[in-house]
């Protein structure tokens, strides 16, 4: 049996493109999608100023016309955009540091004592 080199030579080895479906978004339609995530959720319309996977499918479809699966869109976001998951804090927004702080230094050690 001939090995790979013996029938094509070295051009036999050279590497091949991926083979498989070719992406939905070319390259310029991604750049329109980072674009329009860049403005944030509320320029879309959006409550918050919060991206979900779901969120990103509208603003693609919108932005490109195509429909993508909740998967794809991930893959758009973490593979061709470079994007992260980043989850919010959890934080009340009413939180008052400076009351904290009194609290923790007045409050709790005269709480304390009492035990």
């Amino acid at each position: 049996m001939e090995t790979p080199v013996e029938q094509g030579g070295a051009e036999a080895l050279r590497r091949r493109p991926a083979t498989g479906r070719p992406p939905k978004l070319d390259d310029t339609q991604v750049e329109a999608v980072r674009a329009a995530l860049e403005q944030g959720a509320r320029a879309h319309g959006f409550e918050a100023d919060l991206w979900t996977l779901e969120r990103v499918g509208v603003v693609v479809e919108r932005v490109t016309g195509v429909t993508l699966a909740w998967a794809s869109v991930w893959r758009l976001l973490t593979g061709r955009l470079g994007w992260s998951l980043q989850r919010p804090r959890r934080q009340a927004v009413e939180r008052d540091e400076c009351e904290i702080a009194r609290w923790v230094a007045q409050e709790w050690p005269r709480i304390k004592k009492g035990r």
